[in-house]
């Protein structure tokens, strides 16, 4: 089956998921670009060849419990303007139960786009303001169409005014930060907010261009979600839409 058919036949749902690998000792995580019922889209860096049979965990954290799949590598796709480096896998088709969880998951997605309530806050703590500007455009965006949100979005330019504001009325809902700033970094914003009960459970996503070092230390300080920069505005969009929705 050619990934055309696949697609016609099953519809992709932009969705940003973990992705672990059982049994492979220190592997990144990845994320999900997208999915259907036949497969996914993984960023990723990891040399997986077409053929490849590889069992995988999804989760992500607060709304979908860790489970797994097997798959098959269709492709693969270098970086570059198509997006950042990743695979298209498959349901192979002897793994009927795991096609049907993939399924249910599309499915779940697919309806709960619209209906996710309004009057959420968004913090973003970046000190690049060309990067600032990008956000702000994508952000915006999911204030309009049949499925709009009701965002509104604030800016720090570090982790000390971030915690500035967090500390502040009215709550804010999402914290969307880099790791790399002047005066406090993103790491240690990362950090205090878990340590405060008051924002423990408080979704943060992380975009940044650090290494893979740097995405492992985010993930054990207790990240959400981390992209890897450079990320497309479906990418920003369809991740706060789904932590937003898990906050609602």
């Amino acid at each position: 089956m050619t990934e055309g058919r696949e697609q016609r036949r099953d519809p992709r749902v932009p969705l940003v998921l973990r992705v672990e690998y059982p049994g492979v000792p220190n592997a990144v995580r990845d994320a999900t670009e997208n999915l259907s019922a036949g497969g996914l889209f993984i960023r990723t860096e990891r040399e997986l060849e077409p053929g490849t049979r590889i069992p995988l965990q999804i989760s992500f954290p607060g709304l979908l419990a860790p489970f797994e799949v097997e798959v098959e590598v269709v492709r693969r796709r270098p970086p570059g303007e198509a997006g950042p480096a990743g695979v298209a896998v498959q349901i192979p088709p002897d793994r009927a139960a795991d096609r049907q969880k993939l399924a249910q998951l599309a499915e779940t997605a697919r309806n709960a786009r619209g209906r996710t309530k309004g009057g959420y806050r968004v913090l973003v703590v970046e000190d690049n303001p060309h990067v600032v500007e990008m956000y702000e455009y994508a952000l915006r965006r999911l204030r309009s169409g049949s499925d709009a949100l009701d965002v509104s979005v604030e800016f720090a330019t570090n982790g000390q005014q971030a915690l500035e504001r967090l500390a502040a009325p009215p709550a804010v809902d999402l914290v969307l930060t880099d790791l790399f700033m002047p005066v406090m970094d993103g790491f240690a914003l990362i950090e205090r907010i878990r340590a405060d009960a008051r924002l423990g459970e408080l979704p943060i996503m992380v975009i940044s261009a650090g290494a893979a070092d740097a995405r492992t230390r985010a993930i054990d300080l207790g990240v959400d979600v981390y992209l890897q920069k450079p990320v497309q505005f479906v990418d920003v969009m369809s991740t706060v839409r789904t932590l937003l929705h898990v906050r609602g």
